[in-house]
């Protein structure tokens, strides 16, 4: 498995992280998760690599967040399913390998994802 970008182009973050990719070397697969939005297995994937719960990979800033009931955030399934649908939701950039992941907020934290 080669490297994987959840990207989103309008997001200056996730243009600095690819950026950072490409200057590593890096030439990263890169997913526009919001035309092509991951599937509940992915998401699950993803937070397994993470070793986080999905609220953690969710932006809270967004309209759609707010509007989201007490009792789905706190179901990680329904949470997820949510995320699935509005993949706006889902924080960016994110960087997959086959065996770890990052959410590269700041996108600075990728240099030492790299280094390892």
């Amino acid at each position: 498995m080669s490297t994987i970008i959840w990207h989103n182009p309008t997001c200056s973050k996730s243009r600095m992280a690819l950026q950072i990719l490409i200057d590593a070397k890096i030439t990263p697969l890169i997913r526009l998760y919001l035309q092509n939005p991951p599937s509940e297995t992915e998401i699950k994937d993803l937070l397994s690599l993470l070793k986080k719960p999905a609220l953690d990979i969710t932006r809270k800033t967004e309209f759609e967040f707010k509007s989201l009931k007490p009792q789905i955030l706190a179901n990680e399934d329904s949470l997820i399913k949510v995320l699935v649908k509005n993949p706006i939701l889902i924080e960016r950039p994110i960087v997959i390998t086959k065996k770890r992941a990052i959410i590269a907020r700041p996108p600075s934290l990728l240099e030492g994802f790299l280094k390892i």
